[in-house]
């Protein structure tokens, strides 16, 4: 896409080609006795740019095929990218580990991470947006045509831990419109005592969703981008907008960063790429509008 600017050639002299002529030779001459010349001796070649990703565990399955297009495009690579709860990602970060950008599943660990002065505030931008989904086992005769239907499921309930898991977290916010979780901002209450034993927690959402597939919950709240990364489970259940606050997922270049503009290059990537964009939509991600 980019364009080639073209300029005419400077005519030489007849004086201009026999000096460069010579100068080609002596240069030539230098090369083949092993001599540098002197404006590269000592020089070394720039050090190649490897990216430390902490990406929030539903990122799992579409973040490495994202990466993959851009060190086709831009050379860049990748170290061992975290997929992690966001709680646990930034539980991480505070404890030393290095990281060059960060992407949470939710505006509030994206804020702890800004209060804590692990990331840059000034590149924070919010990315992708998703839905919270009650699953079944695929084949499964559970029905959930309301919130209402949860009261009246036999077995567990399988919910990520709301303290690092932000899916919890939105899980709880719904639960609460039916009165089955006491703390509207979802991870400040208890659940009903009649709901309690029912609920199976999970370390992230991809456990969850674990859950379900492997029969050990009858039903489970995950993202519908899971849906896309695990096998046998399917949707019940779409929870409402208004049952829980929007689910969006920032970014930003963490403070500590060596290659903070190369993080920053890389987020804008994933946003405006042609191609990061199908990969996205793939999975079941919308782009923040």
């Amino acid at each position: 896409m980019e364009k080639t600017l073209n300029t005419p050639a400077r005519a030489m002299s007849r004086r201009s080609l026999v000096a460069f002529g010579l100068t080609a030779l002596f240069a030539g001459t230098l090369a083949g006795c092993g001599a540098k010349p002197a404006d590269t001796a000592g020089s070394t070649p720039a050090k190649a740019v490897e990216l430390q990703i902490f990406a929030a565990n539903s990122l799992e399955k579409a973040m490495p095929e994202v990466q993959a297009l851009y060190t086709e495009k831009t050379g860049v690579t990748f170290a061992d990218t975290q997929f992690k709860a966001s709680g646990d990602l930034i539980e991480q970060m505070r404890a030393g580990a290095q990281a060059d950008a960060l992407i949470t599943a939710s505006k509030g660990t994206m804020d702890d991470a800004v209060a804590g002065g692990l990331v840059d505030e000034a590149t924070r931008l919010d990315m992708f947006v998703n839905d919270l989904v009650v699953v079944k086992a695929e084949g499964s005769g559970a029905v959930i045509a309301s919130l209402e239907d949860v009261k009246n499921i036999e077995g567990k309930v399988a919910i990520g831990d709301a303290v690092t898991v932000p899916a919890g977290k939105y899980a709880n916010q719904a639960l609460n419109t039916i009165g089955l979780y006491t703390g509207a901002a979802g991870d400040d209450g208890e659940y009903a005592p009649e709901f309690a034993s029912c609920v199976a927690l999970a370390d992230k959402v991809g456990t969850a969703a674990k859950y379900v597939s492997t029969g050990d919950a009858t039903i489970g709240f995950v993202y519908s981008s899971d849906i896309f990364r695990y096998d046998g489970i399917e949707q019940a259940f779409v929870c409402p907008e208004d049952s829980h606050k929007p689910i969006v997922y920032p970014g930003a270049v963490a403070a500590s960063s060596e290659h903070a503009k190369a993080a920053a290059d890389f987020l804008d990537f994933c946003m405006n790429d042609a191609e990061a964009q199908k990969v996205w939509a793939k999975y079941g991600f919308e782009l923040f509008a």
